[in-house]
């Protein structure tokens, strides 16, 4: 894999980490009765998500740069 792809595919795996840490804030704050904050962190989970998506997205950009139409590295033998 190439240092791009590699560095897009972290990027996003930090992103769904720091999604998943606003959904779980979000929670504990919904079921506290704070929804003003549950929102927030709901929201700013979302942004994490879009972020990652971008990164996922860059990855397999860079993947088919580095490899083509290579039948091994669409995962088909």
């Amino acid at each position: 894999m190439s240092k791009k792809a590699s560095e897009h595919h972290n990027k996003a795996a930090e992103h769904h980490d720091h999604a998943a840490r606003h959904h779980r804030e979000a929670s504990k704050h919904h079921d506290s009765g704070n929804y003003e904050t549950a929102a927030h962190h709901a929201h700013t989970a979302q942004g994490h998500l879009a972020h990652a998506t971008h990164h996922a997205t860059e990855a397999a950009k860079a993947h088919a740069e580095e490899h083509g139409n290579k039948a091994k590295a669409a995962g088909k033998s």
